[in-house]
């Protein structure tokens, strides 16, 4: 490391200004933190001493994704397995069939090894493309306005893969993924400027671009010719005379499942063990906030509850959908838990955050269930939350300086 550290310092004289590499800047300043810690110091009387830089804590939010990434593969990885199984097929289509037969693979479900490999083929390609695709437009923006490459990415390019069916093409990715970067972050300034997720602003892109390829039956498994919906999409055309219990039921997964993440869904979203994982890592650096999650959770069963005991409907199936099944459906633990903690586009101020959280939950179960063409909620409604998240905390500071207005008058 020593030598390493010798060879960088001798080179950094080339990028400074006025020096022939000195456009390159942002890419060996990228490089040199990536390794070592800054050396840089705030200048000036006064400033706030913290261990912790933007690199430090982006790399912890990837530290707690690590669950939901591990599932990812052999989730996908499963389900992929008990469709061969189903469909009485012993061999995988294209490339990824000849590499596993090469490797001496199998696709036995009950493989925890074979569905891990299985699954990596698929989610490992999405990554690598959405890495090159969106790092290639933070580069370009960062060497043309001059500053450091913005860690950010980092995180976005973790999350964007994870929301994403493993059946997408790849040539997808990278289009969704770049219009995330330029139009979700970098046309307002980058990290730090943009208030929507940039992440979901690249799947909300997918979704309604490419609707064929984000939603449907045929894209959640990764076996030609399978088709099969996830739950939320299945309990959409349930029959409402036979009830919630029968309609589950029918699907052949359980609570438990659905807690576990052992069903079809998108590659990183399935499991609430992984997503829980996750937050208690993020609460307990306080990088995430606990209280918007704790806000998505009690608007989710709130509403939920609300729907479910109070209201009735005779054609609309998710109105039976318990509260505590809305919690393990979809998407929603991985949105509360890495999407609408996004420290830049949520609410800043401490009541915000519940009022934003309980609004982003709300939202949720509301899309979900009043309008069953959009089964999942939770990429819409954090959106949603994200465009009034500055009014939110307007609203909070202008209380609080009423009510110190009051107390000063008095």
């Amino acid at each position: 490391m020593k030598s390493l550290r010798r060879f960088l310092d001798g080179i950094k004289p080339h990028f400074e200004k006025g020096k022939p590499l000195e456009k390159l800047y942002p890419l060996y300043e990228a490089a040199d933190t990536f390794l070592f810690t800054p050396g840089e110091v705030t200048e000036g009387p006064s400033h706030v001493r913290d261990g912790i830089d933007m690199k430090r804590m982006m790399s912890m939010v990837i530290v707690a994704l690590l669950p939901c990434i591990l599932m990812a593969m052999y989730n996908t990885g499963l389900q992929a397995n008990r469709a061969m199984a189903r469909l009485g097929m012993d061999h995988a289509a294209g490339w990824r069939g000849d590499l596993l037969s090469a490797l001496g693979v199998g696709y036995h479900p009950d493989s925890m090894l074979e569905c891990m490999i299985h699954g990596a083929l698929y989610f490992i390609p999405i990554y690598i493309v959405c890495m090159m695709a969106g790092g290639l437009w933070e580069v370009l923006f960062a060497l043309v306005r001059g500053h450091e490459i913005n860690e950010g990415f980092l995180v976005t390019g973790m999350l964007f893969p994870l929301t994403l069916p493993p059946t997408i093409p790849l040539w997808q990715v990278a289009v969704g993924i770049s219009f995330g970067v330029v139009f979700g972050k970098e046309v307002f300034g980058g990290t730090g400027r943009n208030f929507l997720n940039p992440a979901l602003t690249a799947r909300a892109f997918l979704y309604f671009a490419y609707p064929a390829r984000i939603s449907g039956d045929r894209v959640w498994t990764a076996v030609d010719g399978f088709s099969g919906a996830t739950p939320l999409g299945a309990l959409a055309n349930a029959d409402v005379a036979q009830g919630f219990d029968h309609a589950i039921a029918s699907l052949g997964i359980s609570w438990s499942d659905a807690f576990l993440g052992t069903i079809p869904g998108s590659l990183g979203e399935t499991s609430t063990l992984a997503c829980l994982f996750g937050a208690a890592l993020l609460i307990f650096s306080r990088i995430g906030s606990w209280r918007i999650m704790m806000g998505v959770l009690l608007g989710s069963l709130g509403l939920g509850a609300l729907l479910h005991y109070g209201v009735s409907s005779p054609t609309n199936p998710l109105f039976l959908v318990p509260p505590h099944w809305h919690l393990v459906l979809g998407g929603l633990a991985f949105g509360m838990v890495f999407m609408a903690t996004d420290p830049v586009s949520a609410a800043m101020t401490e009541r915000g955050k519940w009022a934003y959280g309980i609004l982003i939950g709300a939202m949720t179960v509301l899309i979900r269930v009043l309008n069953p063409a959009f089964p999942e909620g939770v990429m819409l409604a954090i959106l949603f939350g994200n465009v009034f998240a500055p009014l939110i905390d307007w609203f909070v500071i202008q209380a609080n300086i009423k009510k110190r207005r009051a107390r000063h008058a008095a």
